[in-house]
């Protein structure tokens, strides 16, 4: 029995039911079917999962779903659309006669709906079951995912490009007489992913004081002798999935801290992916981070460490699983980041962060791009 009609008849429901669109990276995993309209899925114990859709949807569906495909007429909607003029209630009346008298929804199930369909069914939450199949990945996504880094690594070059090639005037770096802004890179690396089918956003490129803000997007010209954290993780349409890679640089020369921290930088995120290993706790290769950085000087509370060492990437660039203190144990087939971060106030931060695959043996490194601090 497959994991989620396990989830169905333990809870002692008819049915799985989801309402969402192919942006709910748990709806796109189970039907692959992609529009950004919502729409009906549902799966009963040991049968295959149907979903429910407009009629003008059915042909593309038909081909691109693994889902068996119902339309929306014939789920009864228009009929029920004649007395029931309320929609949210006509659609839980259409769900409802197709799936039975109790039904376990998704957590993220909209609550509007959940109410309405609670006058014909019988509602649970599920824990998460869906999150916890996507962990795993299969090759086919293990290779989209590594097609998505090599395109990342591309754009990546192209930023760290323009900084080594930029000129400096007044401690501002220049390129072809401009100042060279935050906004620039970003525009050449989001062009170029565009260009092979991936977008981004909320792309970091931020320097100076700004990185000692670990989320700090940066904005502004960029500044020699100081850090600059680039931080990018594309999508790519096609597939939906993610990559995800963090690099400093500096252009000139780094302060004697950011040198330093650089330093045990560079040797912690080694140590973190030399403990990873299907079966490894993530909480515990997270600990040893810590207590890595907190022999070298630094601290992991409000400065300096202050985030998780890693997390899961897929169809969205942030799931399970965590490297971090709620880390539970790692499997075979998971893709993870590692990457540790020193962030100071009045001095600046680092990060460097690198993907992979989980292995029986270790962590397949996707990441081959350089770590060089100065550029």
């Amino acid at each position: 029995m497959d994991p989620l009609s396990r989830a169905v008849r333990k809870s002692g429901a008819d049915a799985f039911v989801m309402y969402a669109s192919s942006r709910d990276a748990d709806m796109r995993y189970l039907t692959q079917f992609v529009t950004s309209d919502p729409f009906v899925y549902f799966k009963k114990a040991n049968e295959n999962g149907m979903i429910i859709i407009s009629q003008m949807e059915t042909g593309r569906a038909s081909r691109e779903s693994t889902a068996s495909v119902m339309t929306r007429t014939q789920a009864g909607l228009p009929d029920i659309l004649k007395t029931e003029k309320d929609p949210w209630k006509a659609t839980a009346k259409m769900i409802a006669g197709q799936v039975g008298k109790k039904v376990l929804v998704s957590p993220n199930f909209p609550v509007a709906l959940a109410n309405a369909l609670g006058e014909f069914c019988t509602v649970s939450v599920d824990s998460g079951t869906v999150p916890a199949l996507r962990e795993k990945k299969s090759r086919n996504e293990i290779q989209a995912m590594k097609h998505v880094q090599k395109i990342t690594e591309t754009a990546m070059g192209g930023a760290v490009s323009l900084i080594r090639r930029a000129t400096v005037k007044k401690d501002i770096l220049y390129y072809d007489g401009k100042p060279l802004t935050s906004e620039m890179i970003k525009f050449s690396m989001h062009s170029l992913l565009l260009e092979h089918g991936c977008t981004a956003v909320d792309t970091i490129v931020s320097c100076g004081e700004e990185t000692a803000v670990p989320h700090m997007t940066g904005t502004g010209p960029l500044h020699a002798d100081e850090p600059i954290v680039i931080d990018l993780f594309p999508c790519e349409e096609k597939t939906g999935y993610y990559a995800d890679m963090t690099r400093t640089v500096v252009k000139g020369e780094p302060s004697p801290e950011i040198r330093d921290m650089y330093n045990a930088l560079c040797d912690a995120k080694q140590l973190g992916i030399s403990q990873v290993k299907a079966g490894v706790l993530g909480s515990d290769i997270y600990q040893s981070v810590v207590d890595f950085f907190k022999e070298r000087g630094y601290e992991s509370d409000t400065r300096g460490f202050v985030h998780n060492l890693g997390h899961g990437v897929g169809l969205q660039v942030h799931e399970l699983p965590t490297v971090g203190p709620a880390g539970k144990e790692l499997k075979a087939g998971s893709v993870i980041t590692i990457e540790p971060g020193l962030y100071y106030p009045g001095i600046g931060g680092v990060r460097l962060e690198d993907i992979g695959e989980v292995t029986t043996k270790g962590f397949d490194n996707f990441t081959k791009f350089p770590e060089d601090l100065i550029v």
